[in-house]
């Protein structure tokens, strides 16, 4: 079991001596971003999306950047680091066009939508074969409007036609699904996960009901449980490891396969309660790691975890999150 972050961090601010935004502060910010998750325990490692200028939907990304942003953060750990882009259905909704020509008339879906979302698509499989060769381990495609597919079944041959061409035939690299900003469950698992991807990663804070797409996930295939989320109070380490061990429990999928994971951005954190809950995250893993034991119970409150899964709704751990 490990321990990862799915969003963005808040820029750490700078040391006395440093004049904030200054080209020096931000190089020592990007470090103290990387020393942190080490320190917290969490690997894979990220760049905390600090080159982002809106961290949440991506509508900076460039094509060809995320070589630079992976390699300036590997050459600083000898962890694994991980590289986050965004999904080309995302950036199909989200970035703008001024031609508004060739409205098909169902939930929005125009011809110069479909067309931009597949040149993405391809866009993004050139900077993925591109970060596969300079040695990235893994690479994570978030999806963050994929909550807005629903039942429309143009909006999700779009989504799988997409993914097809990022995704198929891709070697040297573990690619990942991240699907964050809300539940995608409506869309069915046969369009979030049609395309071969090694893992997924869901938000269970903002779409508690993706549990509905972690269940009948193949057993082969990894899973990160956002489960930590981006407000300033903590969920405690006790609800992080029941998720965890509930999605280790789904399918005969076992806890190596297993990750815990924040949900949504803590760009909007202030960075001493960013830190918290990265050693919580960390934490968390540690323990999840753990064989059954006096030790192990210790650690741990039950009343922390009754409290909070009767409040979401929650039943017996045997019947999972929603009953069944």
């Amino acid at each position: 079991m490990f321990a990862t972050l799915l969003g963005a961090l808040p820029m750490p601010p700078p040391p006395d001596d440093l004049e904030s935004g200054t080209p020096r502060a931000i190089e020592v910010a990007f470090e103290m971003v990387i020393r942190a998750q080490e320190e917290a325990g969490l690997e894979p490692i990220t760049d905390g999306r600090l080159g982002d200028l809106d961290p949440e939907r991506f509508v900076s990304w460039e094509p060809s950047s995320a070589v630079g942003h992976w390699r300036r953060a590997a050459a600083l750990t000898d962890r694994a680091v991980k590289q986050a882009l965004p999904g080309p259905y995302t950036l199909g909704r989200r970035l703008p066009t001024g031609d508004q020509a060739g409205r098909a008339g169902v939930s929005g879906l125009t011809k110069e939508r479909r067309r931009r979302t597949l040149a993405f698509a391809k866009a993004l499989r050139a900077e993925t074969e591109a970060l596969a060769a300079a040695g990235c381990p893994l690479i994570e495609i978030v999806e963050s409007q994929a909550h807005l597919i629903g039942t429309d079944e143009s909006e999700r041959q779009l989504f799988r036609e997409a993914h097809h061409l990022l995704v198929d035939g891709a070697t040297g690299t573990h690619l990942s699904l991240s699907i964050v900003g809300g539940a995608a469950h409506e869309a069915g698992l046969e369009t979030m996960l049609d395309a071969p991807y090694a893992s997924l990663a869901v938000d269970l804070i903002a779409g508690p009901d993706n549990w509905h797409l972690v269940t009948p996930l193949a057993g082969d295939r990894g899973v990160i449980v956002g489960a930590e989320s981006g407000r300033a109070v903590d969920e405690p380490k006790e609800v992080l490891l029941w998720a965890a061990h509930y999605a280790a429990s789904t399918r005969g999928r076992g806890p190596a396969r297993v990750g815990i994971g924040s949900a949504g951005s803590w760009a909007n954190l202030a960075w001493e309660v960013a830190v918290r809950k990265m050693r919580l995250l960390g934490e968390a893993a540690r323990l999840g790691a753990m064989p059954p034991s006096a030790e192990l119970a210790r650690e741990l409150d039950p009343r922390s975890l009754d409290a909070r899964r009767a409040a979401m709704g929650h039943d017996e751990p045997r019947s999972g999150p929603h009953g069944g």
